[in-house]
């Protein structure tokens, strides 16, 4: 097998671990305490009861197993290759929902899936470099990236706190939370990519723990993000964020190299074109299909302790 279809196996493998933790992380946020005051004693409270619930916990497992297959396909692969395919994830959650929730797939959910997978396989195919791709981070463009990525964040945290309206603030936050992603996969392919040449170095490296402590505000910041507001909300806006900005970051701070040319550029413009609108229409779908099966496991519970 070579190089290229490795690298389009992990990540697939790894949007399918993914979109099975978002289905139970989602679940989970839904039944602890609400935490959008952001204050210190109500957030200690949601993170103490998130952690102990067990379909978080069984969320983080899978979150593990996706990681994994994600480190590893972001080092035998580029950054922008790795990080749309993982927009897969809304397709196996599709699925997921239909197996396991007896949820019906629409012909519009059928559509808008079959445009996705159309139009990210001809991205991938005509903008990216399937062969691993080891440059080390340009400095310049890598701080000046970071230090911008953290005033956004910022910034939409502060937006996100003074709406009054849960799907706005929803929105926002999830900007957010696509941005930290994004942010996280390219400090996990800096990382790999110094353990590769040696493991020593990779435990006295700042990349190390800026992912760990990066990957965590992620984490958190998820789970507010699915208390806000509705995932219709939240969720277009992280899986068209990541994928995206990715794209920007391994161009820029990795030098990964997009095919050139007037017809080819075009083409790629319409392709993303394409490609966001089948992820703001799919997610969307889902969302609502989340939101209804959530009601439903409610309703349960309620009727349960009644």
């Amino acid at each position: 097998m070579s190089n290229y279809w490795i690298v389009v196996s992990l990540s697939l493998a790894s949007a399918l671990a993914f979109a099975t933790s978002t289905s139970l992380k989602h679940v989970s946020a839904g039944r602890v305490p609400d935490a959008q005051s952001m204050q210190p004693r109500t957030l200690g409270r949601f993170i103490r009861a998130t952690v102990s619930h067990r379909l978080w916990l069984a969320g983080i497992g899978c979150d593990v197993v996706g990681l994994t297959l994600q480190i590893l396909a972001l080092h035998r692969g580029a950054l922008s290759v790795v990080q749309p395919l993982l927009l897969t994830s809304l397709l196996f959650a599709l699925v997921i929902r239909a197996r396991f929730e007896r949820h019906h797939i629409t012909g519009q959910q059928t559509l808008w899936a079959l445009v996705l997978i159309g139009s990210l396989g001809g991205f991938v195919l005509l903008a990216a470099t399937p062969a691993a791709v080891h440059q080390s981070a340009d400095r310049i463009p890598a701080a000046i990236a970071g230090t911008l990525g953290v005033v956004l964040v910022v910034i939409c945290l502060v937006l996100g706190r003074r709406q009054r309206n849960g799907g706005r603030t929803a929105a926002i936050l999830g900007t957010a939370v696509g941005m930290i992603y994004a942010a996280t996969a390219a400090l996990i392919k800096a990382a790999t990519d110094i353990g590769a040449r040696n493991l020593l170095d990779l435990f006295t490296s700042w990349q190390l723990y800026t992912v760990i402590a990066v990957g965590a505000a992620g984490l958190v910041l998820s789970q507010l993000t699915f208390q806000a507001g509705p995932l219709t909300a939240s969720l277009p806006a992280t899986a068209t964020v990541d994928p995206l900005l990715s794209i920007v970051i391994g161009v820029v701070v990795y030098d990964e190299q997009i095919r050139q040319g007037f017809g080819t550029n075009l083409l790629l413009v319409l392709l993303l074109v394409v490609l966001g609108v089948a992820v703001l229409q799919l997610s969307r779908n889902e969302a609502e299909s989340a939101m209804s099966t959530d009601r439903i496991v409610r309703q349960r519970d309620a009727l349960g302790r009644d």
